[in-house]
């Protein structure tokens, strides 16, 4: 068969056929016991391999160009599954310095316990990750974009690095998500999501996913099915369902957000705005070497003075919630919500202020966004 287009991939790969009714859709199996004598292979949800998790490997493999993939409960279960399942009491993992707060938290709590080592970079340059590897490094950990500021890694630079020294790579693939981005192209071992996100869509479903060499998930699965990590077939069913619209809406989103940018950047009332489809963005060139649209994601801070709680709090269209990637356009502080956990001096060196908004942006008109945000900033 020829090469799959994207939206091909994300409507047709990975379905359950139906055998006995023929239907357009995958039928759910939720059984949670099924035969272990003479059976080619043993089925049970906390070993990852019923029919729907099985067939949504294949989904989520082909669209990072990886040879497979794993699903689990949230994204920190995927996260923390496929650290500990490389990571062991004596090893040493490095960390860019700007990550997602329970990413952080996760580290920075945990890791002790297992007597596992761990280092952040100062920046994301490739010298400073060169600079704190040790002898028992194990893995480099990095994220681009990046959360809630929308940096850029080489990644390119990291998977050289690693290589060099037989170091395993991991991505925070979430904000990119594979429609624009395929780390694999650049040399990086495993890509990790919050499926919740881009892959679900809806605001509805919570999941996590990893992609990698057969080699490398089998070594998070046998991490992982002692974790007990699983999630239901029914949440299985859901996210195969949505990814299925997955390339259009985050196509939609990616150019909206490249909109919201722009006026962003022009409104006299904002006074910095974080998006890599800016000329204006420090990394704007590497991304547009290392994507293929900017991606939906985006923060900016008011003009000094003004309320990021009063602002966010006068929208009307745009919600002002936890999460993000939702076909609906969303903000937060990052500062009470996703990186709280972060203590404020850390933050701060990370340079993420108290006044920060991160702006999820939907697939709604963006005349619409627009007129939200200007009626929004009236109240001052």
């Amino acid at each position: 068969m020829k090469k799959l287009g994207i939206n091909t991939i994300c409507t047709h790969v990975g379905e359950v056929k139906d055998e006995q009714f023929r239907g357009a859709v995958s039928p759910i199996y939720m059984s949670t016991s099924y035969a272990f004598d003479g059976v080619d292979v043993v089925r049970y949800p906390r070993y990852l391999n019923t029919p729907n998790q099985e067939a949504l490997y294949k989904k989520i493999a082909a669209l990072e160009k990886a040879e497979d993939a794993l699903i689990f409960g949230s994204g920190m279960a995927a996260v923390s599954t496929t650290l500990l399942a490389f990571l062991q009491q004596g090893d040493h993992v490095v960390l860019q310095q700007t990550l997602y707060g329970g990413t952080y938290n996760f580290v920075v709590e945990e890791f002790e316990k297992f007597g596992i080592d761990y280092s952040f970079t100062e920046s994301l340059a490739i010298a400073d990750f060169e600079k704190v590897l040790q002898s028992n490094t194990k893995v480099l950990f990095i994220e681009t974009p990046s959360n809630p500021l929308l940096t850029i890694t080489d990644m390119q630079a990291v998977g050289d690095l690693a290589k060099k020294h037989g170091i395993v790579t991991m991505i925070d693939n979430t904000f990119a998500s594979p429609i624009n981005q395929t780390p694999i192209d650049f040399g990086i071992d495993v890509m990790i999501h919050s499926a919740t996100k881009y892959m679900g869509g809806h605001s509805d479903i919570l999941a996590g996913a990893v992609a990698a060499s057969k080699e490398h998930i089998h070594q998070i699965w046998n991490t992982a099915k002692n974790l007990g990590g699983s999630l239901s077939d029914f949440t299985v069913w859901m996210l195969e369902r949505s990814m299925k619209t997955m390339s259009l809406r985050v196509t939609r989103q990616s150019e909206n957000a490249l909109k919201m940018a722009m006026y962003l950047e022009s409104n006299p009332l904002i006074d910095t705005v974080y998006y890599p489809g800016l000329k204006s963005h420090s990394n704007h060139e590497l991304a547009k070497k290392q994507m293929k649209l900017f991606g939906g994601m985006l923060s900016f801070e008011l003009k000094e003075g003004m309320d990021a709680m009063k602002f966010q709090n006068s929208l009307q269209l745009i919600k002002p919630s936890m999460s993000l990637a939702g076909v609906e356009s969303t903000t937060l502080s990052p500062a009470l919500t996703s990186h709280a956990l972060i203590p404020a001096d850390q933050r701060a060196a990370q340079g993420i202020k108290d006044g920060l908004i991160r702006f999820s942006v939907g697939i709604e008109e963006t005349e619409d966004l627009i007129a939200d945000i200007e009626q929004a900033l009236k109240a001052f």
